[in-house]
């Protein structure tokens, strides 16, 4: 077992090494003038129906996430439907009312009783074949209902509301957790803004999902079963034939290979996650060979089931993120480090001793998350940092992960589970679409660029971020001049296109000893957010700040900075390394390996109320000068609506503070044995109380809030929902400077 450890990362540092040296010659972004002009839209791309575990139809979420209803205001400019990779059993092409019938896909009823999205592939009306080799239950191979079902349906919605959707993937990865992905070759044709719809059933279908699905098929762990090669086995449909090779890959004489299936089929056992590393690898390597432009690979909450475990799938560490943007850089290119499932008892899903992933007992890497957000983000000069330290293209997202509503309906705007897409966390992307619509190529495009902010609760809603280059004499600028240009981009919703200057996802190339004009714009909304909640914020409320948490205010904004000093080298002791386990607990900075960790980069400036400006509108702008650069860096932003010092939510310098204090889950230490009961039970942890008083679940602290007695006070604490509208975040993407003479900044352009 020892050797084929030895084996196994002898190929990965293989891979690596050639990526690496493809990244230096491959640059990913552009900064020169003449940009196609674009807008940044909002968008989701992780989210779930009844065709995996969620509780809605397709039709129903769709509706939920683009729509400006009073029920559903969200109104999403893009969304991508991505459920989980595997099978499944529910059809849920199959509408929930006849407010969500169409014309080709119409209300479904059998005797009168409607046939909805809960109904089985098999007792559908009419039936519909399953494929592969026989599964219980009547599942349907993902691929197969990717293909045949849900890529028509979604085509479909999209023509007749005009909405740019398409279909990705929430994958279940071998050797890891989930990632979120999607290949958009085939999907929306050009052909379709012409199309006469049907009036009835059936849709024909235009474009297709076939790359999609052969990928899913091919790659995701959820499918290792599957050895039909695609082949519809009921119902005379003709086959797919798949074959999963990739150039320069073993393929056939991999140990792992399987003939019949003609793919990588991992075992379990020892080495399981270790294998499935390598069939991940893989994956992205096929992407980047056939799919380049249209694919991307984005890990999903990626520290929420742990550090890697080499025997199973659990989480990423950050030598499996290089590996990952080693072998596509054009594919793998960020990471979800703010989870959905924002409302959950343990925020985002993470949690001490989870012991939720295939058996394996382990902490969340982190234990929880901070302000919302993974550790490898939250942490200033962690995993995040340590990547960007290196150069890469390598970008922070968001995501809803939509699935239900925890103890209430759909339709209920109360949640003790998930937001809906666009509800509180949204992607802002900046897509150059010029007078075109908006189309799934473009949308990738904007993805790749790394030019996108995320956002919760809709603390900022426009973000114009850019450094510009002054030389003394005839170069020089003012910060006046450059703070103009943000302003104007802010307020038209855009970004920047001038020579001498860059934005988010991109670089800028100086001579040493330039000054760095950095000049950011924010709109911060005024009126109320989709928080349903009117009642002062509890977080807010222990410093003496009465604040409705429908009416948040932005408290200041953090400028990050690190330094450049290029790519690591696989196999060298500072490429790998596992975070430290149960760090929420024992936060001890020196525990952190060297490859996961920028010591370089640390809170740079803060803006806030006294320091920043008022520009008209609902915008601050705010501008400072880095001078005289010797060496290649990059800045980013975070910012928040609570102040440095807020109890049990940030530091005396504004970082976020673990969110244990506002987790109800249960919470089990390292010594716990599996099997045994939790050491401390629910609301053990909590520490906020919510003390307000109202005449309704709305304007007061809702019935559905955990008690607990904390010293002298016994009652409600702030929790699930409410403790996510109090507590709220965004991050953009770096600006990378490279000077002439230091590291070359090589994963950007």
């Amino acid at each position: 077992m020892k050797l084929e450890f030895a084996k196994n990362q002898i190929a990965l540092a293989a891979v690596a090494a050639l990526g690496a040296m493809a990244l230096a010659s491959t640059p990913l972004s552009a900064q020169a003038a003449g940009k196609v002009p674009g807008k940044y839209v909002a968008g989701d791309f992780h989210n779930h129906t009844t065709c995996s575990d969620g509780s809605i139809s397709m039709q129903n979420l769709v509706r939920k996430s683009t729509s400006t209803t009073a029920d559903a205001p969200w109104g999403l400019d893009w969304f991508v439907q991505a459920g989980h990779g595997g099978n499944g059993n529910r059809n849920c092409t199959l509408a929930e009312d006849e407010s969500l019938a169409t014309p080709a896909y119409p209300l479904v009823t059998n005797g009168g009783t409607v046939v909805g999205p809960n109904t089985t592939w098999a007792n559908s009306v009419p039936p519909v074949a399953r494929s592969g080799s026989a599964l219980t239950n009547s599942n349907m191979w993902r691929w197969q209902a990717l293909q045949e079902f849900q890529y028509p349906l979604l085509e479909y919605l999209g023509a007749l509301k005009n909405r740019p959707l398409f279909l990705g993937l929430e994958s279940v990865v071998a050797g890891h957790e989930h990632t979120s992905m999607a290949v958009v070759t085939g999907q929306i044709p050009s052909s379709l803004d012409n199309a006469v719809l049907p009036s009835a059933p059936p849709y024909t279908a235009l474009g297709n999902a076939s790359a999609l699905a052969q990928w899913t098929y091919c790659f995701d762990r959820g499918g290792n079963d599957d050895i039909s090669r695609g082949n519809v086995t009921a119902g005379g449909t003709v086959g797919n034939n798949w074959n999963c090779a990739v150039t320069g890959a073993l393929n056939a004489t991999d140990p792992s290979w399987n003939a019949a299936g003609q793919k990588l089929r991992i075992a379990g056992g020892a080495g399981t996650g270790d294998r499935g590393h390598l069939k991940t690898v893989e994956a992205v390597r096929w992407m980047n060979e056939f799919h380049p432009n249209t694919s991307y690979y984005i890990p999903a909450h990626l520290e929420r089931a742990g550090t890697f475990n080499p025997n199973g799938n659990n989480g990423f560490n950050v030598e499996h993120l290089r590996n990952l943007n080693n072998a596509g850089p054009r594919v793998a290119f960020g990471m979800e480090s703010q989870p959905g499932h924002g409302a959950s008892s343990d925020r985002g899903e993470y949690l001490t001793r989870r012991n939720a992933i295939n058996g394996f007992r382990t902490d969340t890497a982190g234990g929880v998350t901070f302000g919302g957000t993974g550790v490898y983000a939250a942490y200033v000069g962690g995993v995040w940092d340590a990547l960007l330290g290196e150069g890469r293209n390598f970008w922070f997202f968001a995501s809803s992960d939509w699935h239900n509503r925890g103890q209430f309906g759909p339709d209920d705007f109360r949640t003790t589970q998930d937001f809906y897409p666009g509800e509180y966390q949204r992607n802002y992307t900046m897509v150059r679409n010029g007078s075109d619509k908006l189309r799934p190529q473009t949308i990738v495009d904007g993805l790749r660029s790394g030019n996108n902010f995320a956002a919760s609760g809709q603390i900022i809603d426009r973000l114009a971020f850019i450094a510009c280059a002054s030389y003394a004499g005839v170069g020089a600028r003012s910060n006046a001049s450059v703070e103009a240009l943000a302003l104007a981009a802010a307020q038209n919703n855009t970004d920047i296109d001038r020579a001498g200057c860059a934005t988010m996802g991109e670089k800028l190339l100086v001579r040493p000893g330039a000054e760095i004009v950095v000049s950011i714009v924010v709109r911060d909304p005024s009126g109320t957010s989709f928080s349903p909640y009117t009642f002062a914020n509890p977080s807010l409320m222990q410093i003496g700040m009465n604040q409705p948490l429908n009416k948040p205010v932005l408290d200041h904004i953090d400028v990050i900075r690190g330094m450049v000093t290029g790519y690591k080298t696989p196999g060298a002791p500072d490429y790998a390394g596992a975070w430290p386990n149960n760090w929420a607990f024992n936060p001890d900075a020196t525990q952190i390996p060297a490859a996961a960790r920028n010591n370089s980069a640390v809170i740079h400036k803060t803006f806030n109320a006294s320091t920043w400006t008022a520009a008209g509108g609902d915008f601050l702008k705010m501008t400072y000068r880095i001078p005289a650069v010797q060496a290649s860096q990059y800045v980013r932003l975070r910012g928040t609506n609570l102040p440095a010092s807020t109890p049990f939510e940030t530091d005396a310098n504004g970082n976020p503070l673990r969110d244990l204090e506002t987790n109800s889950a249960s919470v089990a230490f390292q010594n716990v044995v599996a099997g045994q009961p939790p050491e401390f039970p629910d609301n053990h942890f909590l520490r906020i109380p919510c003390t307000s008083v109202g005449s309704t679940e709305f304007n007061g602290c809702p019935s559905h809030l955990p008690t607990s007695t904390v010293g002298n006070y016994t009652g409600k604490f702030s929790a699930v929902d409410v403790a996510a509208w109090a507590d709220l975040w965004f991050y953009s993407n770096p600006i990378y400077i490279e000077v002439q003479g230091s590291t070359v900044v090589a994963g950007v352009k």
